[in-house]
């Protein structure tokens, strides 16, 4: 075993500063986005001022643009990600911290409401033509996620899965919630499983996304009532619930029965909340005398809920001691670590020193399979091709001693 580690994160962002989103887009939408601009902007800054990071991203931001430029520029995102230690990556689109969200509500949430869909769908393949390019630029350690907005025409986003394929991105990510949209055990969605498992492209469901005008209030602020006193604390604490959800439709809806090669992952929801899920799930399974009333609701279904959940779904996390201390109840196999770069919630520009600190004493194959052997695997990264970087830019075993 070499001495260096093959360090894959999970979970990184990227977007082009807004402007330049409309050379990516049909010229068809180009005028609509022009009058729109101005008004994205303007409400991510809002949003900025209602999560309560507009001082936090001020801060960080200082003396760092050039670092940060790597949301977009693909020299400084090498020269991040190569300080790290990191060789390989996970894609995801961007948002409030460097103001790059892709146009017309195809950012992370993806939401299915008071958004236009066709050009909610504009703004996703904006962004999509757009890291395909950077992906390109260094294919060997970067893995795109497509925005496929799977809520209305599923025909269509099959279409764009293959797109994807065929443009080098490698996996793709769906809304977190579905609004009005039938939910994701409905067997409208079988075809773009299938294509999935076909294409062996990942499925992500990435935290974020909540009920959030019940926690803030309207969307943008009523000014007689301004912003409801607790929103933020519900929001924390019911946002990992969302991004897990989809997880608890698809294995009782018999998804990863039908389709035993589907990959999904859920990303920056922390790991914690998986053991106490899995239990639940399987005690729901298990046959006793709370369950006899409810009649056959198991038998499509072969394997425990748990037994799914390791086999198919994978979890990224910018992973702390809590998450290290469960490790064996949520599953050596299951966590993948993710820096977050280029946000101020994640390990960056102090990846290697959080990185020694949380992992500190690890035996050396789980290590190994947390910081990257597990992502090289789920998501196809080439061990060979990436080598090179490995030798030169990983942590050593023994920084972990």
């Amino acid at each position: 075993m070499s001495d260096r580690l093959l360090v894959v994160s999970s979970d990184c962002h990227a977007g082009l500063p807004p402007a330049r989103y409309r050379d990516y887009l049909d010229p068809e939408f180009r005028e609509a986005f022009d009058h729109a601009l101005p008004l994205q902007i303007a409400n991510t800054r809002e949003a900025e001022k209602m999560f309560l990071v507009q001082e936090i991203n001020e801060e960080w931001r200082r003396g760092w643009d050039y670092e940060l430029s790597g949301a977009w520029d693909h020299d400084a995102r090498n020269k991040v990600l190569d300080g790290d230690g990191i060789a390989g990556e996970v894609i995801f689109p961007d948002g409030i911290t460097e103001m790059n969200a892709p146009p017309f509500g195809a950012g992370l949430g993806l939401p299915s409401g008071g958004v236009d869909p066709t050009l909610q769908w504009a703004g996703a393949r904006a962004h999509n033509r757009w890291l395909a390019e950077l992906c390109q630029m260094a294919p060997e350690r970067r893995c795109g996620v497509a925005l496929v907005l799977a809520l209305y025409d599923v025909d269509e986003a099959v279409a764009e899965v293959r797109w994807a394929k065929k443009n080098g991105l490698r996996s793709i990510m769906i809304p977190v919630m579905w609004g009005s949209h039938p939910p994701y055990h409905h067997p409208r969605y079988e075809p773009l499983w299938q294509v999935c498992e076909e294409l062996d492209m990942p499925i992500h469901f990435h935290s974020g996304p909540a009920e959030s005008e019940q926690y803030f209030g309207t969307w943008p602020p009523d000014p007689q009532v301004g912003t409801l006193t607790g929103g933020m604390g519900i929001y924390v604490s019911e946002v990992a619930f969302f991004v897990s959800r989809p997880l608890t439709f698809l294995i009782w809806g018999g998804v990863f029965e039908r389709h035993p090669s589907l990959k999904v992952a859920v990303t920056e929801g922390t790991a914690v909340w998986v053991p106490e899920f899995l239990e639940l799930l399987d005690h729901r399974f298990a046959e006793h005398a709370g369950s006899a009333k409810l009649g056959d609701y198991r038998s499509h279904m072969s394997m425990k809920p748990s037994e799914y959940f390791a086999r198919n779904i994978r979890v990224g996390s910018n992973i702390h001691a809590r998450e290290i201390a469960l490790r064996h109840e949520i599953g050596i196999g299951t966590m993948m670590w993710g820096s977050d770069y280029p946000h101020p919630e994640g390990s960056w520009p102090e990846t290697r020193s959080r990185l020694q600190e949380n992992f500190k004493g690890l035996p050396k194959d789980e290590l190994a399979a947390i910081l990257g052997e597990n992502a090289a695997d789920f998501y196809g990264f080439d061990r060979e091709k990436l080598a090179p970087l490995v030798a030169e830019i990983g942590p050593r075993y023994d920084d972990f001693a």
